[in-house]
């Protein structure tokens, strides 16, 4: 149950689990890098929706399934990533000028909150 409660507050809030662990620089950090980078990431106009087939098309099997877990990992950001489909903002992968960067940031967020939960929960 305690696991299952840590595991859950740290995926929605960035580095929650580290503030139930009583660890506060750590949270501070973490809260603020997974901010950062999504905060950013929307910035560039990076994508935060699921990849359609028509942005798939013609793309081999290992691209295709590269682009669906990049899909999943943003949604591993938790909060910031909810916050953002919930005020509006929702944007293919690959609209905008600077989409690769932004859409890199918002993956690099996924993956900075999966890294502090893990930490978190060791």
């Amino acid at each position: 149950m305690r696991f299952a409660r840590l595991a859950a507050f740290g995926w929605l809030v960035p580095g929650g689990a580290y503030l139930l662990t009583r660890r506060y620089v750590q949270f501070g950090l973490s809260l603020g890098l997974v901010l950062a980078a999504s905060i950013c990431g929307m910035a560039l106009g990076g994508g935060n929706l699921w990849p359609q087939p028509g942005d798939l098309a013609g793309l081999d099997l290992f691209t295709v399934l590269l682009a669906k877990a990049a899909g999943l990992i943003k949604f591993l950001a938790g909060a910031p990533y909810l916050v953002a489909r919930l005020c509006g903002y929702s944007q293919n992968a690959f609209d905008g000028r600077l989409h690769e960067y932004g859409t890199t940031l918002l993956v690099i967020a996924g993956l900075l909150n999966l890294i502090a939960l893990a930490d978190a929960l060791e």
